[in-house]
């Protein structure tokens, strides 16, 4: 053996114990992944402990025998007689009738009116960031101050609605004091403070629309009317799903916009699921219903989401096909 394959034998060892670089990037990957977690942790105790555990918490409520005592409550075994007492209460119906009509009604509304908007916005060459600050002032309101507000203005002494309808002489109406009226006068309230939310969202899908396909349709003679109808609003369906999803979520769980205003009457008539659940477990200090209204709340909100994402997820499908 040559002096010479001595000096190189021991380089080829040392060269065949470095780790490869694919190894080195995983390792590199895990570790970065393990700060990131490391880092999150905390945020996520208090996501768990504000969220996860509350909801746990009202499920375990739900099915157990709740004893109030002087001192809070006790849970006193498993029951399904929470569910059986609020599907069989004509109040819960009328409830669950009443929260999906708002929905329905009021994000219908919203959708239209935040649509005709954001295309007058989107056409705008001027003043579109004064008109947008404005357009955001009522959304921006917390809704309780928007709900007082609107208290202010249905007040049948000294409301601006009330000196409106005697200046039309239709008499001094006691808006939120029958039940068909206070059910238009809220709805009215929510459509006030939340269209501009979905016409901002409309417009933000609007400004990211290829141009050219305008110019192509422009050029074929498509009349504004068929533009729209064959191609914004084709174009505009994620952004219009996203707003919708964002809205019903919100509308099914409406509650400080009818606390405020009417406490759920006259007569019940504006009693949501949310307001019927924090009657029943602070008002008649039944627990395990009230957790049970909420809930069941919760399950059809996610269910509705489920089937309206997949619906729209077919009708892309189709659209692309």
């Amino acid at each position: 053996m040559t002096g010479q394959d001595t000096a190189i034998r021991p380089r080829a060892s040392r060269a065949g114990t470095r780790t490869p670089a694919p190894r080195r990037a995983d390792a590199l990957r895990r570790g970065l992944a393990r700060l990131g977690w490391g880092f999150s942790a905390p945020g996520l105790l208090v996501i768990a402990a504000v969220t996860v555990f509350p909801v746990v918490f009202s499920l375990v409520l739900s099915f157990s025998n709740v004893n109030v005592l002087g001192s809070g409550f006790q849970l006193d075994g498993f029951t399904l007689g929470n569910y059986t007492t609020i599907f069989t209460a004509s109040i819960w119906q009328y409830a669950l009738a009443f929260t999906v009509g708002y929905t329905v009604i009021t994000v219908a509304v919203e959708l239209v009116l935040g649509t005709l908007i954001a295309l007058v916005l989107e056409r705008l060459e001027i003043f579109r960031g004064w008109m947008m600050a404005i357009l955001l002032i009522p959304w921006s309101l917390i809704t309780v101050i928007s709900a007082t507000l609107w208290d202010y203005i249905y007040d049948p002494t000294n409301g601006i609605a009330d000196a409106i309808f005697q200046a039309l002489g239709l008499g001094s109406p006691v808006i939120l004091g029958t039940p068909a009226s206070a059910i238009v006068a809220m709805m009215v309230a929510d459509v006030w403070k939340t269209t501009p939310f979905v016409a901002i969202i409309v417009l933000a899908g609007l400004v990211m629309l290829p141009r050219d396909v305008y110019e192509a349709a422009e050029m074929d003679g498509c009349t504004g009317w068929q533009t729209f109808w064959k191609i914004t609003l084709p174009l505009l369906r994620p952004t219009i799903a996203l707003a919708v999803l964002f809205r019903v979520l919100q509308a099914f769980g409406v509650f400080d916009l009818p606390f405020v205003l009417t406490q759920g009457g006259p007569q019940n008539a504006t009693t949501s699921l949310a307001i019927l659940g924090y009657q029943a477990m602070f008002s008649d200090l039944k627990f395990g219903a009230g957790a049970a209204v909420a809930t069941t709340t919760a399950a059809l909100v996610v269910v509705g989401c489920l089937l309206f994402l997949r619906v729209f997820k077919a009708q892309v499908t189709e659209t692309e096909q």
